[in-house]
């Protein structure tokens, strides 16, 4: 064989060896929650002004099938004095899984919430996540990595680091640079990756697909947004009308192998945006219906 294709070959082994191991789990979603070959849904923040329960019917209602909590969220109109937390009792936990099951939607994410570098406090965390039967945990918290690197390995729950804007009075916050979050997660476990928020990057002047790119293989999930201009006023709109280019984005996903969620997370005239977000989740199973011809 001559030199040439020997060196060649060479060189692509080194690069497959060298690309990073796409981020997954054992606990994969259920291929049933997919629309569109997408695992869509809800970000529960979108229904901040509502309850828990009524967070999950609304998702339903919008054509999502899945769901990712937050801490705080009243439980229902009969129990609003119950936050939903990592502190919910066995008995409002399964209240709640009870709603899920008769709406057939999944729980697939929590957050976003602060890691504990408290031992007790965090695994208290992952227990929950693993009571529900979640995919991930979604933070902020790179101060407790060390803590929670052991569990994620344990419990096999992802974590997703999330992103907000740019805060130009604040440079020590970093984590809108997706190639911050990159360094952060070099020689960690495949587990910890990235929830990346679509919205927040575009709210940062930065165009969402070249961040896909640069954190290639580390996605664990996403809040979805399409917004109505770059800069950090920009406000959610229907997916299409905006300037995320989400078609970029569901390909990138798509060529990366994503197997995680999709949070649509709709932050614009919230008490009345449920046509707006049954737009967005319609959009994204028809475009991979159109496309990829997944149901």
């Amino acid at each position: 064989m001559p030199v040439r294709y020997i060196l060649a070959a060479s060189v692509l082994i080194g690069s497959m060896l060298s690309m990073p191991k796409q981020s997954s789990a054992e606990n994969k979603i259920p291929e049933e929650y997919k629309s569109g070959g997408y695992f869509i849904g809800c970000q529960a923040w979108t229904w901040n002004n509502f309850t828990i329960m009524e967070a999950i019917e609304k998702t339903a209602l919008a054509g999502g099938k899945v769901i990712e909590f937050f801490p705080g969220q009243k439980l229902s109109a009969e129990e609003p004095n119950i936050a939903w937390n990592e502190n919910a009792s066995p008995e409002t936990i399964q209240k709640v899984k009870d709603k899920l099951a008769q709406f057939h939607i999944k729980a697939v994410n929590y957050g976003v919430t602060g890691i504990s570098k408290n031992p007790a406090e965090a695994r208290k965390l992952f227990e929950f996540a693993k009571a529900m039967g979640l995919r991930a945990i979604t933070t902020e918290s790179v101060d407790a990595l060390d803590v929670f690197e052991p569990l994620v390995k344990e419990f096999d729950i992802m974590v997703g680091f999330h992103d907000h804007p740019k805060q130009p009075n604040n440079p020590s916050y970093r984590m809108w640079d997706p190639n911050y979050l990159l360094s952060v997660l070099k020689n960690r476990d495949v587990r910890i990756g990235s929830c990346a928020d679509i919205g927040h990057w575009v709210r940062s002047g930065l165009k969402p697909v070249d961040c896909l790119r640069i954190l290639k293989g580390h996605i664990i999930s996403s809040h979805l947004k399409d917004l109505n201009e770059m800069s950090p006023d920009g406000h959610d709109v229907p997916f299409g009308f905006g300037v995320s280019d989400i078609p970029a984005v569901l390909d990138e996903l798509k060529r990366q192998n994503f197997d995680g969620n999709l949070s649509v997370e709709f932050e614009y005239e919230m008490d009345h945006s449920m046509p707006s977000v049954a737009q967005c989740i319609g959009y994204v199973r028809g475009y991979g219906e159109a496309k990829f011809g997944k149901k």
